[in-house]
């Protein structure tokens, strides 16, 4: 008996970690975010391993975790993945109470935040494709060379 299996709504190809209840408010946390966003694994790792930011450490243990996940629960090659996506979003909010004058009070949020991140493995074909449209080739080159491997 039991619940039945939930379907994978990532591709095979991508795998994600997640890193819940941050201190650090989601604005904050969406510059370190945007500093990974598209770049390979290895590259992003770096960046954070050297950014003086003081949230970039729990952001690195976030990608390494979802580097594991790729390799151990989806066999995925390291070297060729990139940081799809990382989506920032809110969590819970502490409110505490600051002492003003005459009396009164002040109020103080404490906001978290959690991070997403996705990573994906990418191929010759699509690294060709997206070079081409980059330059401003046409796609016929990235076409053919697919063609040239179906045939052999």
């Amino acid at each position: 008996m039991g619940k039945p299996k939930r379907e994978r709504t990532l591709a095979d190809n991508e795998a994600q970690a997640v890193a819940r209840n941050l201190r650090v408010s989601p604005q904050k946390l969406n510059l370190v975010a945007g500093m990974i966003r598209g770049k390979k694994v290895d590259q992003a790792l770096a960046d954070l391993e050297f950014s003086r930011k003081r949230i970039a450490q729990d952001v690195l243990k976030c990608v390494k975790s979802a580097v594991a996940n790729a390799e151990n629960n989806h066999g995925l090659d390291v070297d060729e993945l990139v940081v799809a996506e990382a989506h920032v979003g809110k969590n819970i909010v502490m409110k505490r109470f600051h002492a003003r004058g005459r009396g009164r009070a002040s109020g103080i949020e404490k906001p978290f935040s959690q991070i997403t991140v996705i990573v994906r493995q990418t191929d010759e074909d699509e690294k060709a494709a997206k070079k081409a449209a980059k330059s401003g080739k046409a796609k016929a080159p990235a076409a053919k060379a697919a063609a040239q491997k179906e045939a052999e």
